[in-house]
């Protein structure tokens, strides 16, 4: 009897895994032993990531409840005013990725910058189809801007070759982000054959791409690297991040954030503020500024609901 008593406790024991790909509130666990296990998450509970590291409880074979989630090291996600959409978990690069074609949001690359900053995540933007070269030689002016604060800009062709991005990719769990059509699912086929990613041509007549990747999923590169596919986007909101530290996900701001008359300046419309001077004397972006000035509006929009 004690035995037996003793066979079933191992069996309650909760398994160390790793969510490896999300399906709305279905989630594939990859365990130690690299066998895999389909889990759902016990009770109505949401908020889990790929990337997560779980414990799971074993139900049938190749079935499982996802029991707890261990504490992370960051969290990338967006949110709006009603929801929040998580997007990787234990991340430590974030990967913007542009194209030469289609064009590109640089709000959307500075939200992308702003929510890995909030979270310490490295970021790397990447441009794809270098090979289209008057196209990515614009890109490339533009993306200059960012290479002056410090960003690492690698401007690549992923169907032609992908070697340059390995390097980068090393020691890293990298999460590919960005808009629709970019080459995100190009890149990960370039890097894993096997990972056979759907691509899809792009809508040239409207100038976007379409949503190809449908869900978050992780794939390991070598023993210390993996990369994490998510799906296309076309908006990154911030609506997590408190208001009093919007201004820090701009790097370039942080010199003059302390010098302001005012110690709870919120760099709007105040007197003697560091930021606005800056600005004035061209030491700062004005568009930088605008897209800050916008976020700000909105999150005391958000109060007033």
């Amino acid at each position: 009897m004690s035995s037996k008593h003793t066979s079933s406790k191992k069996r309650t024991q909760p398994a160390a895994g790793q969510v490896i790909a999300t399906y709305g509130r279905q989630y594939e666990i990859e365990l130690g032993d690299g066998s895999l296990v389909n889990c759902v998450m016990r009770g109505k509970k949401g908020g889990i990531a790929c990337g997560d590291q779980v414990g799971i409880l074993p139900t049938t074979p190749g079935q499982g409840v996802i029991e707890t989630v261990l504490p992370r090291s960051s969290l990338l996600y967006r949110s709006d005013a009603f929801r929040q959409k998580l997007i990787a978990a234990n991340v430590t690069q974030l990967i913007i990725v542009v194209a030469a074609v289609p064009s590109f949001s640089e709000e959307l690359i500075d939200r992308c910058l702003i929510a890995a900053e909030n979270q310490h995540i490295k970021v790397l933007i990447l441009l794809n189809k270098a090979d289209l070269l008057e196209q990515a030689r614009a890109a490339l002016t533009t993306l200059s801007f960012y290479q002056s604060l410090d960003y690492p800009v690698l401007s690549i062709s992923a169907t032609q070759n992908i070697e340059p991005l390995k390097p980068y990719l090393q020691g890293h769990t990298s999460v590919l982000s960005g808009q629709s059509g970019m080459g995100k699912s190009t890149i990960i086929n370039a890097l894993l054959p096997d990972a056979k990613r759907a691509t899809m041509e792009i809508s040239t007549a409207l100038d976007s791409g379409r949503h190809t990747t449908t869900h978050t999923r992780l794939y390991h590169l070598d023993a210390q690297s993996c990369i994490i596919d998510s799906p296309g986007l076309q908006e990154f909101g911030l609506h997590h991040i408190d208001e009093k530290e919007l201004a820090w996900g701009f790097v370039e701001f942080r010199p003059y954030l302390w010098q302001c008359r005012f110690s709870n300046c919120r760099h709007m419309a105040e007197p003697d503020c560091a930021l606005l001077l800056a600005v004035q004397h061209n030491k700062i972006n004005t568009r930088r500024l605008a897209v800050y000035h916008k976020l700000m509006t909105a999150a005391e929009h958000q109060k007033t609901w």
